[in-house]
């Protein structure tokens, strides 16, 4: 029979405490206190060392000897007292905490590089419940088995692998959980590093940036065991989103973590983060106990969610190249004699950490800061694979469900609540509901899907599974309104299937048929798609109407709307013959080559409808269908054929990459993209009557800016190497917008330029630079910054032979519902004052869904 320990942990005022840590040291296993401060773990037979943790309280230890029974050890712990140490300051009387933090700071990358490898099993339970919800929403949620104050429990059991500098492992090896999805889950947090300047998309306190980022207080020091700890308030120098606040306990001399309890919010939701460590083979401080406390309300749904995560077992190597058995930071802000005695005393540059202390055991911030970066520098150099930042592997095993009642009892550390039980009980007798009905379900799916095709399919749209890798789809047809074809009707089909190859290939065979009601006239293109993750080959030919910038700087549906309601009728459209192909070669994630050539006869086309839902009477007629254009004065054009091809590489020669589960994730802000785009248009080639070339080079790019902002950039500059014959639709043309919606990426357009006035056949640069703040106007308010809403300045610049450096200057709100933008704009031309506009921004990929291409 397995014995083990239990007990109750209460303050000294007789008060519970919940999720007290146990940590045995023999063991190197971590578990913790329920709510009722109740604990129990079963463990081989043996004597052992216990030592009890709780934060605010004073560390109590025991021996036990274990045999075949439960020992019982109740415990009761005395509120810690914090003493005010005599600690030197500058003269500047700067808070003692900062060179403590400082300290810390240096050490932070030291102890991600001080294990080589280890194990350990985790050990996660979650609670939560929904508290409120909007009256409307009551019978859904409760067909759904969902009620007010219904608890739902999850376990799980996980054996964890680290191995320097960036590999880990996650195996789940048991799962337990009530079925229903949760968003909350604080894994980035477990099985992440507050050593690392960034946790879990949160500036660590522990980061070098972290001055920038934080304000540290001085609250005392106590004593836990034989360790000296201090501890320090952490306040945010802006709240909000990424940033932590709370309180962050470092053991002095070692500069390692030994407790935190800290709270951060992620887009309106509140999360509190208490860890406790311990010294692990009293080599290294490392995490036993992990509780987290999860909340938020939106649109009148308000929940609560509780984590607890322990962690037992460890097995810890050390970096042998980094085994000191002493070392003393020197902070040289503080001690400046010091520090300048000991950067003459070591000027031999290069020296190993075990090199450098033999000779001194002191060292100073910046020395081990510099050596330790050397250290990795050399490894990533060494290393096979140096552009890869992190290697992550998760797996789930296969019998981690089937795992029974016993088998939880027995591995389970922390003792379920009878709240806990309850909702558990629950959750099985919803589950034995949900499984009959599953299966009623399963008969009328099976029947609805036998129906197949339906006459009213072709007015709604539907999708039908033609075989197990092949479907076909009737898309909503899409009406919409421009001048030269009146109503028109846009109705879209596609078959596609994957291929049994390698690569898993796509096959898509697209019809497009449109009707011109002003034009009585039916036209159309079929495209041939194949396409996977190397390469994209498409080939599309037919009769279709096209914008003169082929980048389609305005969707029909906008069109609509500014031509029948605000009777501007600012798209302008060209119809051709063409057959187009395009392929497109991504040689590795670095660099990606791609060749178009089209072919069309172009016709111009006129006006032919002045329908108008809203005659404001200022405006009589709309305007012509021919751009206007300072550099051409007639845009117009005869009928004539065109042949045009085109080569267009991007490069990303710094990508980094994540890796998880075997697949690289490339992390995009690592690189700039640079651009490369020559374009020719063919003279006496299948009739074409056109002689051009084009050069441009481009950069884009995302950048932070310090610690107050990111930017993103995007530069491209050209060049018409010879224009002897081209036609408009040939210029370079830039993304202008005149309407009050901007729906294509805010960097790289512009928000009140012209569409069609400053095209150039000629040389141009064209410059787009957005400055996103983490604070500024609107955002210096928390609570708006906690909505995820975000505040951008932007510069747009534009140099052609007529443009005059054409600049706009703006500011935008975006992030409001997640999807919108508010925009203002100001437009100059050499400076002086040209106009001003306000727009309103859609997420790129909403917008996407109604383009023509």
């Amino acid at each position: 029979m397995a014995g083990g320990i239990r007990g109750t942990i209460k303050a000294d005022d007789g008060s519970v405490l919940a999720y007290a840590t146990i940590y045995i040291r023999q063991l190197g296993t971590g578990t913790a206190s329920n709510e009722n401060g109740f604990y129990e773990l079963t463990i081989p037979a043996g004597t052992y060392d216990l030592v009890y943790q709780y934060l605010g309280y004073e560390t109590q230890e025991r021996s036990v000897t274990v045999g075949e029974s439960f020992e019982v050890i109740d415990v009761t712990m005395k509120s810690q007292v914090v003493v005010l140490q005599n600690i030197t300051v500058t003269s500047g009387n700067e808070d003692p905490a900062y060179t403590i933090m400082r300290k810390a700071i240096a050490k932070a990358k030291y102890h991600t590089q001080q294990l080589d490898s280890y194990t350990a099993q985790v050990y996660i339970k979650g609670k939560g419940k929904l508290v409120d919800y909007p009256w409307l929403a009551k019978k859904a949620l409760e067909k759904e088995g969902i009620e007010k104050d219904r608890v739902f429990i999850s376990e799980s059991v996980s054996e964890i692998k680290y191995k320097r500098p960036n590999t880990f492992e996650e195996k789940v090896i048991s799962i337990r959980s009530d079925g229903k999805d949760n968003n909350t889950s604080p894994n980035a947090f477990i099985f992440g590093s507050f050593y690392q300047p960034v946790i879990a998309e949160t500036v660590s306190p522990l980061s070098p940036a972290a001055f920038g980022y934080y304000k540290f207080e001085y609250q005392g020091t106590f004593k836990d065991r034989n360790y000296e700890v201090s501890q320090i308030k952490v306040t945010p120098r802006s709240r909000g989103d990424n940033v932590v606040e709370g309180t962050i306990f470092i053991v002095e001399d070692w500069w390692a973590i030994h407790s935190l309890d800290l709270k951060t919010t992620k887009l309106g939701v509140r999360i509190g983060v208490k860890q406790v460590y311990a010294p692990v083979e009293d080599k290294a401080w490392m995490p036993v106990s992990q509780q987290f406390d999860i909340g938020g309300r939106f649109f009148g749904f308000e929940f609560v969610y509780n984590y607890l995560a322990t962690v037992s077992d460890y097995k810890i190597e050390l970096n042998p190249d980094l085994q000191v058995e002493e070392m003393k930071v020197i902070d040289e802000k503080i001690f400046k004699d010091e520090a300048k005695q000991l950067a003459q005393k070591h000027e031999q540059k290069n020296q190993q950490l075990q090199e450098r202390l033999a000779s001194d055991k002191e060292i100073t911030r910046k020395e081990l800061r510099s050596i330790i970066k050397e250290y990795e520098k050399q490894e990533r150099k060494e290393s096979a694979e140096p552009e890869v930042l992190s290697n992550t592997t998760f797996k789930i095993d296969s019998g981690a469900y089937k795992k029974d009642s016993a088998y939880w009892a027995k591995i389970r550390p922390i003792p379920l609540t009878t709240e806990e039980l309850k909702g558990y009980q629950k959750t099985d007798s919803i589950a034995i509901e949900e499984r009959k009905k599953e299966e009623g379900d399963t008969v009328k799916r099976s029947e609805k899907n036998k129906k197949g095709f339906q006459p009213w399919d072709l007015l709604l749209g539907d999708t039908y599974k033609i075989s197990k890798h092949s479907n076909f789809q009737i898309r909503f047809p899409d009406p919409g309104f421009n001048t030269v074809e009146g109503f028109n009707i846009i109705y879209r089909m596609n078959f596609g299937s994957i291929l049994q190859d390698t690569f898993k290939t796509r096959l898509n065979i697209m019809p497009t048929l449109r009707y011109s009601f002003a034009r009585e006239k039916l036209s159309g293109h079929l495209t041939f798609r194949l396409r996977n993750n190397n390469y994209r080959f498409e080939v599309q030919g037919g009769r279709y109407v096209k914008q003169f910038n082929a980048e389609e700087p305005i969707l029909p549906i906008v069109n609509t709307f500014t031509t029948l309601f605000l009777e501007q009728n600012l798209m302008k459209l060209y119809e051709r013959d063409f057959v187009d192909v395009l392929y497109r070669r991504r040689f590795n994630p670095k660099l990606t080559a791609e060749t178009s050539w089209s072919w069309a006869t172009r016709r111009e086309l006129f006006n032919n409808s002045d329908v108008k839902w809203i005659n404001r009477k200022k405006i009589e007629d709309y305007t012509p269908n021919a751009p206007v254009n300072e550099e051409l004065t007639n845009t117009g054009f005869n009928d004539h054929s065109a042949l045009v091809g085109s080569v267009h590489v991007a490069a990303r020669p710094w990508l980094k990459y994540r890796i998880r589960n075997g697949r690289r994730n490339e992390i995009e802000s690592s690189t700039p993209t640079l651009l490369f785009t020559y374009r020719k248009g063919f003279s006496g080639l299948l009739d074409s009557e056109i002689n051009f070339d084009q050069l441009e080079l481009g950069m884009k790019h995302e950048v932070a800016i310090g610690v107050r902002g990111r930017m993103h950039f995007f530069l491209r500059g050209g060049a018409f190497l010879n224009s002897d014959s081209l036609g408009f639709m040939d210029y370079k043309h830039f993304l202008g917008n005149q309407t009050p919606f901007v729906t294509s990426d805010p960097v790289g357009n512009f928000r009140l330029l012209d569409y069609y006035r400053y095209s150039t056949a000629d040389k141009y640069i064209a410059a787009n630079v957005h400055y996103q703040f983490r604070k500024f106007l609107v955002t210096s308010i928390p609570e708006v910054r906690m909505f995820g809403i975000r505040e951008n300045v932007f510069v747009n610049y534009l140099a052609t032979p007529t443009s005059k450096h054409y600049t706009e200057v703006g500011y935008t709100i975006d992030g409001i519902l997640r999807i919108f933008r508010l925009e203002a704009a100001v437009a100059f031309r050499d400076g002086q004052y040209l106009g001003y506009g306000f727009r309103v921004g859609i997420a790129t990929n909403i917008a996407i869904r109604f383009s023509d291409n």
